[in-house]
């Protein structure tokens, strides 16, 4: 039974988060917003520096090898985020859970985010599901959301990138 689609919409923000950083604090506040995030406080360049330590983190865990290793650098990310699920109704679109304490700064409100998201997803979809492109020159990271589970690249241009090269290596 699923309960809580929570995972992936964190998964995937701290996915493009990490892909392309953001540089200063207006731009992850533009950037949070955009992905459905209610800021209850002005952004400060602490903020900032908190979400990159959370995403230097977060490309350990997507970066593990051994599912073992992933899930100790999760539960890391979870001790260090230290936050109570709590039922909200903070923008009146009704109630729902968050595992954020209430009025937290951006940068310890992802960090809450991305860790709960992420072991949501993991423990969810699959320990395998989190990863990069297989595209060797591709560093992007995606979350495999896919309904076998078999994603290996980030974009359909890589796979296809992909597929003539091995064509091309076939024919040569």
């Amino acid at each position: 039974m699923h309960l809580n689609p929570y995972g992936e919409d964190a998964v995937n923000l701290a996915a493009d988060l990490a892909n392309r950083r953001p540089t200063d604090p207006e731009e992850l506040a533009d950037r949070c917003r955009a992905a459905g995030l209610a800021l209850e406080q002005p952004v400060s360049d602490g903020d900032l520096a908190h979400t990159q330590e959370t995403l230097d983190s977060w490309e350990k865990v997507v970066d593990a090898v051994e599912e073992q290793e992933r899930a100790e650098l999760v539960n890391g990310m979870l001790a260090a985020a230290t936050a109570h699920p709590r039922l909200t109704d903070h923008a009146g679109t009704g109630w729902h859970l968050h595992y954020r304490d209430a009025h937290r700064p951006l940068g310890a409100l992802l960090s809450s985010l991305i860790s709960v998201g992420t072991a949501l997803h993991l423990a969810g979809r699959g320990m395998h599901r989190l990863r990069r492109c297989a595209v060797t020159e591709c560093t992007t990271i995606f979350a495999d959301t896919s309904r076998t589970g078999r994603q290996r690249y980030c974009s359909q241009r890589c796979a296809n990138r992909d597929a003539v090269r091995r064509h091309r290596a076939r024919a040569a």
